[in-house]
């Protein structure tokens, strides 16, 4: 079955500082040892053709949880992260940003001659998800990025960006080797961006009779109306009630605070964590093992560790530093035989979960984000524009339940 949704994604300057990178690699590093030890690799790859998941992921590191930033910073954390340890996961990640890009070739070639998986068919499916991506499909955006991330077994995916000047914004082009029966006939698992209106999309469904038409040699050439997909990502920097499903948010922020749920005995392994870290480790609790009906709002995750540009709040880095040493943990016992702790992990999202059936929040939404905003400077938070200080004021004290 294909995915499919749509996403404003508005094209942002700036960079992203090297503390923020070097937590971005080691989160994405344990996100994604964790997935492969509890799933395999297999649904690693068909998360990230996943544009709900993907966003979903990028907020939870502590990026900007709109922008396309989110996927220029995510795959070169990844990359950065998993290649090194490539042999052991069974996972690669080439290409990238700009030249990097150019690179996917030669990268496929010396993956081949070390897993001996066809190159030349890898590096073909490579070039024909950029070729139709820039030509077939003639929708604005020029393509800038380019990231393929396979396995052992050949199977793969194609995250891929391209870039509008007239309109200040971005999309994403998702694909999956599983769900691809054709490079010309409706490929991608999801194409993420504006809906611009017409465009020539060789590769719909319905363009068949054209593309026959057009091997014949004769002077047809269609228009077809992409579709309208699902995710949409607002131009607005900040956070607001209503890009979070309010009563997953609030279930989270009460099991933190309360820890009353029934069965919550099972996550006495995760005692001594104080609320705030319990926070972020059950939004990323629903990133490993969240279905894909819980990603609907990404902005959500960013309630785990803020994001670099201050919005929703400014990065928690000893909070973020504590979420990445439980999951390190978790995964080492786990490759030991002990599964514990990465077993109490998991349950923290199906607590949640089964918590959040019968959760009314209140609303107190922008109190929180004034409060995490406030209560900032005691987790080390920081943005781009530096520290985060305390305020001239005491910080608002508030319940979402």
């Amino acid at each position: 079955m294909k995915h499919s949704g749509s996403a404003d994604l508005p094209l942002h300057n700036g960079y992203v500082p090297k503390w923020l990178a070097d937590r971005m690699a080691k989160l994405g590093l344990a996100v994604t040892e964790s997935i492969i030890t509890e799933y395999g690799r297999s649904v690693f790859l068909q998360k990230l053709s996943d544009p709900f998941w993907f966003q979903s992921l990028g907020a939870v590191m502590g990026m900007d949880w709109h922008s396309s930033g989110i996927t220029t910073s995510v795959l070169a954390a990844l990359k950065k992260s998993i290649n090194p340890h490539s042999k052991d996961l069974g996972i690669y990640i080439c290409g990238g940003k700009g030249n990097h890009s150019r690179n996917t070739p030669a990268e496929l070639l010396s993956i081949g001659e070390q897993t001996g998986l066809d190159a030349k068919h890898l590096i073909r499916c490579s070039k024909l998800s950029a070729k139709v991506d820039n030509t077939a499909v003639q929708d604005g955006f020029q393509l800038y990025l380019h990231s393929f991330v396979l396995s052992n077994e050949g199977e793969w995916t194609v995250v891929q960006q391209g870039m509008n000047d007239a309109t200040g914004t971005a999309r994403r082009y998702h694909w999956h080797s599983q769900s691809l029966a054709s490079f010309v006939n409706e490929p991608h698992t999801a194409i993420c961006g504006l809906n611009p209106g017409l465009i020539l999309n060789m590769t719909d469904n319905n363009a068949a009779p054209a593309r026959n038409s057009m091997m014949d040699i004769t002077h047809q050439s269609p228009e077809k109306m992409m579709r309208e997909f699902q995710l949409i990502m607002p131009a607005h920097h900040e956070v607001r009630s209503k890009d979070v499903d309010l009563k997953k948010l609030g279930t989270i922020l009460w099991l933190a605070q309360e820890k009353q749920p029934k069965g919550f005995e099972d996550l006495l392994l995760l005692e001594g964590l104080g609320p705030r870290t319990l926070q972020s480790l059950a939004l990323v609790s629903e990133v490993l093992h969240g279905t894909p009906s819980r990603f609907k709002d990404p902005a959500r995750f960013a309630f785990a560790h803020g994001g670099k540009d201050g919005h929703p709040f400014p990065v928690p880095t000893r909070v973020y530093d504590e979420t990445i040493s439980v999951l390190q943990k978790a995964v080492h016992q786990a490759k030991l035989g002990n599964t514990d702790k990465r077993d109490a992990i998991k349950k923290l999202h199906e607590v949640a979960v089964r918590v959040e059936k019968d959760f009314i929040p209140n609303e107190n939404f922008e109190a929180l984000i004034e409060k995490e905003k406030n209560d900032a400077w005691k987790y080390g938070g920081k943005t781009v524009f530096g520290d985060a200080k305390p305020p001239k004021k005491s910080s608002v004290q508030l319940r979402m339940f």
